[in-house]
């Protein structure tokens, strides 16, 4: 039997039953227990189930189509977003060229920001632009169509105007992260904006609480292993195989 063929029947048999161990499988398949063990581990790292000691379950990924509104975000995981936004504060440097994404946790960030030195912002937030500069900043808003609910601006213009900035660094909000649908959010015009900034960045960072992993929105802005994940805890050490991660303290 071919490996495509295994794979099809073991992932059926997980439909099934929502666990299964490797003795069941090479017994089903009539194959020995090192085929089957390999095999779940080309499908665990392809995001289509999870191993565990002796066998393999489920996939436990959320599927979202919706997102609250800015107000409402700002409230949720507020511990884990501050560790988060102080860590990912404490990596821009004097010099730097940063795009900085509409969203809570990037919000944050402008609370660790210290005045002084020539960086330089670029951001697609109408209140991280307002904060920018209050702060002392040298900032750059992008143009376009002005979304109700997240206050971001997307749109073709904003995607444009991305396009002439070569960014040192990027700090991008994401909806969900798992290991096969990269990282998603679920409104087509910021997933384009989002992907633009990174495709022009030289450092890209993902803000993600723990909550966010297992989660899959409507569109993928981008692959897993095409950033760093800055995250308070990581559920699943399995993604460690797939980008770079770094776990802050929350406390």
């Amino acid at each position: 039997m071919l490996a495509e063929e295994r794979f099809a029947v073991i992932l059926n048999l997980l439909k099934k039953q929502r666990a299964v161990t490797v003795t069941e499988l090479a017994q089903a398949l009539d194959t020995s227990e090192s085929t089957i063990r390999r095999d779940l581990i080309v499908l665990a790292e392809q995001g289509k189930l999870n191993k565990v000691h002796g066998g393999a379950t489920v996939c436990q990924t959320t599927y979202e189509t919706g997102e609250p509104p800015m107000a409402a975000k700002e409230q949720l995981q507020q511990e884990q977003k501050d560790a988060i936004a102080r860590y990912a504060a404490a990596q821009i440097h004097t010099d730097d060229m940063v795009f900085l994404d509409a969203g809570s946790t990037t919000l944050r960030m402008l609370e660790y920001l210290q005045p002084g030195g020539n960086t330089v912002f670029v951001t697609n937030g109408i209140l991280h632009a307002q904060r920018l500069v209050k702060k002392g900043f040298k900032t750059y808003i992008l143009g376009g169509l002005l979304k109700v609910g997240t206050e971001a601006i997307v749109g073709a213009q904003a995607v444009q105007s991305l396009a002439q900035y070569n960014f040192t660094k990027a700090f991008i909000g994401i909806n969900g992260i798992t290991v096969g649908q990269g990282y998603t959010t679920p409104d087509p015009e910021e997933a384009v904006v989002k992907a633009t900034a990174m495709q022009q960045a030289y450092i890209k960072y993902i803000l993600a609480d723990s909550s966010k992993f297992g989660k899959v929105s409507a569109v993928t802005v981008a692959p897993i292993g095409k950033a760093c994940i800055i995250t308070d805890c990581l559920p699943d050490k399995t993604y460690r195989k797939h980008a770079v991660i770094k776990e802050v303290d929350a406390t």
